[in-house]
């Protein structure tokens, strides 16, 4: 498999598929794809699997795509402005936001995982479902906003305001913290809580969140005024 990720804040993640390979996404995520492409839907792992995916923000059933006759190509993009990120689980497992999952080589799993802190259920922004993403091969994951990837080393700890945690390696740390006194959690605008992510280990931070760019579209949708 080859791939390039063009684009600039509403991305493309290019595939080529060599005759006998395969990539699977989530239902929807396929943009573009050459007429050779045969596209085949599966209850991955049965139904209890797919269950699991569905409540993590996958979808219930996979699409898998195969070239016929030769190579063929494809293209996958998010819902929403923002940047698509390559990891190679062969490296290791990742942890990331539900929903964020988008493509991957067949030897990838995507499975739910929930939050081991109890502050991370209540106040991490996420909720208490993350998608766990592990196996062999490269996945593909998106987030809406700019990426930051930064490369934790052994108790090195970064504070990240609220839901902008895209992903992190299993090996990082996770929990929630105060964001300051009384008067800062109040008035500064992050809230009571913080994310915390202690290395080693990368983790992915995104300048926007989904739910901000809502918010900042609002004011500009149309009233029944």
């Amino acid at each position: 498999m080859k791939y390039t990720i063009t684009g600039d804040n509403l991305q493309f993640v290019n595939v080529e598929l060599d005759s006998g390979e395969e990539i699977k996404s989530v239902a929807g995520a396929m943009v573009y794809m050459s007429g050779n492409m045969r596209m085949d839907t599966k209850m991955e792992g049965g139904f209890l699997a797919g269950l699991k995916r569905s409540i993590s923000g996958a979808s219930l059933f996979m699409v898998n795509y195969q070239p016929q006759g030769g190579s063929g190509l494809i293209g996958f993009g998010g819902k929403a402005p923002g940047k698509i990120l390559d990891v190679d689980t062969s490296k290791g497992s990742w942890l990331v936001q539900s929903s964020s999952f988008l493509a991957s080589e067949p030897g990838v799993k995507v499975d739910m995982a929930l939050q081991k802190k109890i502050g991370g259920i209540m106040f991490g922004g996420e909720g208490l479902i993350l998608q766990k993403v592990s196996g062999k091969g490269m996945a593909f994951i998106h987030a809406c906003g700019d990426m930051n990837i930064i490369e934790l080393g052994p108790g090195e700890m970064y504070k990240v305001s609220t839901s902008n945690a895209v992903a992190w390696e299993e090996s990082v740390k996770y929990d929630i913290s105060a964001a300051g006194g009384l008067k800062t959690s109040v008035f500064g605008g992050e809230g009571l809580f913080v994310t915390t992510l202690t290395g080693p280990g990368k983790i992915v931070i995104q300048s926007m969140t989904l739910g901000d760019l809502a918010n900042s579209l609002i004011p500009y949708l149309p009233t029944s005024n």
